[in-house]
């Protein structure tokens, strides 16, 4: 623990902690149906990062959130091993000389990292998918019920198989329908899906 709290595991010691509050986030957000990495991957030109010395770390190759996880836990993770075996033989880095070496030696285990994550989760099939383009899929109310009040939420599937969760709200016309029952989303208007209930074709 004092460690943990030394002057010379600062640097680590940030960048773990901005990863489990990364982390933390994403998932508060997805449990809305907004995604952190879609909103930063929307922010930037995919394009810009194609090529150069930055390819090599596979950008352009996975979400731009994923590899700034990975890059923190690294950097984190060797840090903290450079620390314990410097404290281990009896001394103790300073953070200057630690932070660059932890830095260097992060770059090859970012770009393998990313290389199995972009394996495991291809980012053309994945991250391909825009808000427009879930309209007339049908899905299941989530979080209900969806009616002309505060927005619910209804969990369905893209055209590639991906689950998402997105806020949703009965038309104008439709029945409250409540959690568990079958929906279309018909229409999309400020980020807020309207959904009627689902023809019979389209359920179960």
């Amino acid at each position: 623990m004092d460690l943990l709290l030394a002057p010379e595991v600062r640097p680590f010691a940030i960048a773990a902690m901005l990863l489990v509050a990364l982390v933390g986030i994403e998932i508060l957000m997805l449990l809305i149906g907004v995604s952190i990495s879609d909103l930063v991957e929307h922010s930037f030109d995919h394009h810009a990062h194609d090529g150069g010395g930055l390819s090599w770390l596979n950008v352009g190759g996975v979400p731009l959130l994923v590899l700034l996880m990975i890059a923190l836990g690294a950097f984190a993770a060797i840090g903290f091993a450079i620390q314990g075996l410097s404290h281990a033989a009896g001394f103790a880095l300073p953070a200057l000389i630690a932070g660059p070496a932890a830095a260097a030696l992060a770059i090859p285990v970012i770009r393998s990292g990313s290389r199995v994550v972009a394996r495991i989760v291809p980012r053309d099939e994945t991250y391909a998918v825009e808000l427009a383009d879930l309209v007339g899929r049908s899905g299941i109310v989530s979080r209900g019920p969806l009616d002309q009040g505060l927005p619910g939420s209804v969990r369905l599937k893209d055209a590639h198989g991906n689950w998402h969760n997105v806020r949703a709200r009965a038309a104008g016309d439709a029945e409250s329908m409540p959690t568990g029952s079958a929906v279309l989303l018909v229409d999309l208007a400020a980020g807020i899906f309207t959904a009627i209930p689902a023809p019979p074709d389209l359920q179960g």
